[in-house]
C-alpha cells in the first residue's frame, strides 16, 4: 500500500506540471495584464512595475524562473493585493475552502447514501418515483441558481441564517453555502446508491443468503451495503472536482474569503501569480483526492490489491 501510494504520488508530477505548463502559458496568452486596469499609471510607472516583477521578460524565462520559485516553496507575490505572497493567501483561503468542502462532502454521503438506499428497497413505489424525482430537480439546478434561492428564503425572507461573510467557529455562517454545494451531490449520490444497490440485491449471493434464512436487514447491512457502495466511492473524485469548481461561484455569492473567491478575483484583474497558486493547489487537491479513493476502493473491495 505505502509502495503504491509513494509511486501514484510520483505519478501526478508530471500531470501537475503540465497543468502549471498550461495554465501559465494561457494566462500569458490571454489579453490584458495585472496593471491594465491602474489607467492613472504613467508609462514610465508602468514599465518599472512590469520590470519589477519580472514581466518585462521573454515568456520562457519568466516561466523558467516561476518553476525555479516553486521548487523552493515560492508562489510568488500578488500583484494586485500586494502586502500579501500568494502563499500567505492560500494559507488564509486553503483551510475555509477545505472546511466548506469537507462538511459539503460528509453531507452528502450522509444523505446521499440512506437516500438511495430507501429508494432501492421501495423500488418502483411512490417513494422511489418521488426521491427520483427530487434527485434530478438536484442535478438540474447548479449551485448559481439555488445559492441565491437559499439566501432569499433562509436569509432574507425568513432571518434564520446570515446571508454572506464568514466567523471562523460559526455553524451559522456555514449552513447555506455547505447546502447549496451539498445538494448536487447529494442528487447524484442517492442515484448512483440506487443504481448499484438494486444491482446488487439481484446477485446470487444476495439469493443465498435470503435462502439461508438470514433476516433482510442482515442481508442489506453486511452483505449488500458494503460492494454497493463501491460506484458511489469511485464518484468521490470527480464530487471533489465539483466541489471546488462550485466553491468559486459559492463562496463568491455568500461573500466567504475562501480560496475559490480569489480564484476569481485573480483572473478578473489577471494577477497572474494569485491565479497559479490558487490552480496549483485545486490541482493538488484533485490528484490526493484521486489517491485517497483508490485506497478507499481497494478497502471495501478485498480482490483488489495495488500492490
Amino acid at each position: 500500500m505505502l509502495s503504491y501510494s509513494l509511486r501514484r504520488l510520483l505519478g501526478a508530477i508530471p500531470t501537475l506540471l503540465v497543468i502549471i505548463t498550461l495554465t501559465f502559458f494561457v494566462m500569458r496568452i490571454a489579453p490584458g495584464g495585472p496593471f491594465d486596469q491602474e489607467q492613472t499609471l504613467p508609462p514610465q510607472i508602468r514599465a518599472n512595475l512590469q520590470a519589477a516583477y519580472g514581466l518585462d521578460q521573454p515568456v520562457h524565462v519568466q516561466y523558467l524562473r516561476y518553476l525555479r520559485g516553486l521548487v523552493r516553496g515560492d508562489f510568488g507575490p500578488s500583484f494586485r493585493y500586494r502586502d500579501f505572497t500568494v502563499t500567505e493567501l492560500i494559507a488564509q483561503g486553503l483551510p475555509v475552502s477545505l472546511t466548506l468542502g469537507i462538511a459539503a462532502l460528509a453531507l452528502a454521503l450522509a444523505v446521499g447514501v440512506p437516500l438511495g438506499t430507501v429508494a432501492a428497497l421501495r423500488h418502483r413505489q411512490p417513494l422511489d418515483h418521488a426521491l427520483m424525482f427530487l434527485a434530478i430537480v438536484g442535478i438540474a439546478l447548479p449551485s448559481l441558481v439555488v445559492a441565491p434561492l437559499l439566501a432569499l428564503l433562509f436569509g432574507i425572507k425568513l432571518h434564520w441564517l446570515p446571508v454572506g461573510g464568514w466567523e471562523p467557529g460559526s455553524l451559522r455562517t456555514l449552513v447555506l453555502p455547505v447546502v447549496a454545494l451539498s445538494l448536487p451531490l447529494i442528487a447524484f449520490v442517492s442515484r448512483l446508491m440506487r443504481a448499484s444497490l438494486l444491482e446488487i440485491l439481484s446477485s446470487g449471493f444476495i439469493r443465498t443468503a435470503r435462502a439461508k434464512g438470514m433476516p433482510e436487514r442482515i442481508v442489506i447491512l453486511r452483505h449488500a451495503l458494503r460492494p454497493a457502495l463501491l460506484p458511489v466511492v469511485s464518484y468521490l473524485g470527480p464530487a471533489t472536482a465539483a466541489l471546488l469548481t462550485g466553491s468559486l461561484v459559492v463562496e463568491t455569492l455568500f461573500n466567504i474569503p475562501g480560496m475559490g473567491r480569489y480564484l476569481v478575483q485573480g483572473a478578473l484583474n489577471r494577477d497572474y501569480t494569485l491565479v497559479m497558486g490558487m490552480v496549483i493547489v485545486y490541482a493538488a487537491l484533485t490528484l490526493l483526492m484521486n489517491l485517497v479513493v483508490d485506497l478507499i476502493y481497494g478497502a471495501l473491495d478485498p480482490r483488489i490489491r495495488h500492490d
